[in-house]
């Protein structure tokens, strides 16, 4: 239909960061946002099982989108090694078949990795720096990469590191999990202290995906910048540790006593091997022109306790 916008697909979108990527694209209003959802679909979402490479290959040419961000994976790393079949099929082939179809109906497509991909040793990492995972999840998610672009040579990577944002429960997020021992003074609870974490807003990285979007969108064939590996980032360092200390105070728990800093590797049996500091560097995203902005931590988390009291 003649003056129709055109169409963004977002994977996953009932999860963690695809709620908060459909709502961005909705508001900047350039295009007519299909969110994808298969155990979760409602409010709209449409279901599809995207392992069903037949059924992924109606809905691309039933819709036709200019551009699709993948959102959807397996992102727990302690659940991941629990089922690496589902957690490859998921974080692996499926993003090849996504970029395969893209590719064929043109379509422009943003895979969204990880920062577990590198192994923490030579922080800070740029998209030129040689991964090396150190556990299962971070290296089903370099394998989505390659298979992303090996496929698809027009679509684009984001990397990103531990998020925080707006939850449905707490246990959705690594971040807001933390609440939980925080405001529990009646036990003694040991938390990271070691690995430093880069805490990042879905707000911030859905703005930088629809950055990258709109960029592809408006770029002609000859100038086609959005592609290959970017990273998203804050810059302020915390560890678990700190974090838990400081929803405590902002619970108004003067005492933090009941919160340890745990100094070592964690020995409980099937613990998963994490990277000590895997700092991500912005400069990929300055060279195609988006400068982004990144929330202040302790003010986003005072704003919204403050409000959900």
């Amino acid at each position: 239909m003649s003056g129709a916008k055109p169409k963004l697909v977002v994977t996953g979108a009932s999860g963690f960061l695809g709620r908060q990527v459909v709502a961005e694209a909705k508001s900047r209003g350039t295009f007519d946002v299909i969110g994808l959802s298969f155990t979760r679909a409602r409010d709209g979402l449409q279901k599809l099982d995207l392992t069903d490479e037949q059924a992924v290959r109606e809905f691309f040419a039933r819709e036709k989108p200019q551009a699709m961000i993948h959102c959807a994976a397996e992102r727990r790393p302690d659940v991941a090694g629990n089922d690496p079949e589902g957690t490859r099929r998921l974080n692996v082939q499926v993003p090849g078949m996504l970029a395969r179809e893209a590719k064929s109906c043109g379509t422009f497509l943003v895979y969204v990795s990880t920062e577990y991909v590198f192994d923490g040793n030579n922080p800070p990492y740029d998209v030129d720096d040689e991964p090396n995972p150190i556990n299962f999840y971070g290296q089903t998610k370099l394998e989505g990469e390659r298979a992303t672009l090996e496929a698809n040579a027009r679509a684009a990577v984001l990397r990103v590191p531990l998020l925080y944002g707006r939850v449905e429960y707490e246990g959705e997020s690594a971040v807001s999990v933390l609440l939980g021992p925080a405001r529990d003074t009646s036990k003694v609870t040991q938390v990271d202290a070691v690995q430093m974490r880069f805490p990042t807003c879905t707000d911030d990285v859905s703005r930088v995906l629809m950055d990258m979007v709109d960029i592809d969108a408006k770029a002609t064939d000859e100038d086609r910048r959005v592609r290959g590996v970017f990273h998203a980032s804050s810059t302020q360092p915390m560890t678990k540790y700190e974090m838990c200390v400081f929803f405590a105070q902002a619970l108004g728990i003067a005492d933090t006593s009941h919160l340890e800093a745990a100094t070592g590797q964690p020995s409980s049996a099937g613990s998963v091997q994490r990277p000590k500091n895997t700092q991500l560097s912005n400069r990929s995203l300055e060279k195609i022109g988006i400068k982004p902005s990144f929330v202040s931590f302790k003010q986003w988390w005072a704003d919204y306790l403050a409000s959900s009291r």
